[in-house]
């Protein structure tokens, strides 16, 4: 039996109308003032932010943009412009300083090899610890900026981009993200923008994944909605078996980043 296999196509104003209703209805359950989130000059996070200022308004939104010393410029610009198109308020903070107080207090060489890891997600980490302090200060909820692609692979830093009080996105793959923020009439550059995480210098996607997303998302589609095995995907999309087994076993091998910490069953008794 053929399968066929595409990325489901958007109603994309029906899509857009529940992301902001859902928005609205989150924020008030909170009791909240607004939401923060990060920018970056991205997709995603200028999706959520366009999201966000449609479903409160630019006064109740606060773009935080969080570069270090090799965050491309064009990024940092692209997320300045952006706030500005969408009337949200904005920050610049610079992350080196923070960052370089960790590690000194740690005592650890940063150009050590076994350093790298570590300090691109004590990056992430530290932009999430920046997003709860305007949280708290503000009476503001952290709105999450990653998609389901990211989700389903464990394309995220645990309790760093992965930590939020709820998420706009989730439920969209990466293309479908790209093809609501054209609707939405982002920034061609920043909806062409090929996805870079930026967590150490020169990190690009292709450094962690084996394909872009316009080749992952298919694959997810074909494992996680129709159930298909490595082979049957592989042989519907004319993808290399072995691209999509990385896929699975990224998946597998992240399901931790995707659960509640787990504790002991059973009572503890009087």
């Amino acid at each position: 039996m053929d399968h066929v296999i595409s990325v489901p196509k958007l109603d994309s104003e029906k899509t857009i109308n529940e992301i902001i209703s859902f928005i609205r209805s989150v924020v008030e359950e909170a009791n909240a003032s607004g939401v923060v989130l990060g920018l970056s000059g991205g997709i995603d996070s200028s999706l959520v932010a366009a999201l966000c200022a449609r479903a409160l308004g630019g006064d109740r939104v606060l773009g935080v943009i969080m570069p270090t010393a090799f965050t491309p410029k064009e990024d940092i610009e692209d997320a300045i412009e952006l706030a500005k198109t969408l009337k949200i308020k904005y920050l610049i903070i610079d992350i080196d300083n923070i960052c370089d107080s960790f590690i000194k207090s740690f005592g650890v060489d940063s150009s050590d090899a076994r350093v790298k890891m570590p300090l691109a997600n004590l990056r992430a980490r530290v932009r999430m610890v920046i997003l709860y302090f305007y949280a708290n200060l503000h009476n503001y909820i952290v709105a999450g900026t990653s998609d389901k692609s990211e989700y389903l692979i464990g394309f995220f830093t645990k309790y760093g981009d992965g930590a939020a009080d709820f998420f706009p996105i989730r439920h969209l793959y990466k293309t479908q993200v790209r093809d609501l923020a054209a609707y939405l009439g982002l920034p061609e550059r920043i909806i062409r923008k090929p996805s870079s995480p930026q967590l150490y210098p020169g990190h690009k996607l292709s450094d962690e994944l084996p394909a872009d997303y316009s080749i992952i998302d298919p694959i997810l589609v074909g494992l996680f909605e129709k159930n298909l095995t490595c082979e049957e995907v592989s042989k519907a999309l004319g993808v290399p078996r072995e691209i999509v087994e990385d896929i699975i076993h990224r998946h597998l091998k992240t399901t931790h980043k995707r659960l509640i910490p787990p504790t002991p069953k059973g009572g503890g008794g009087a």
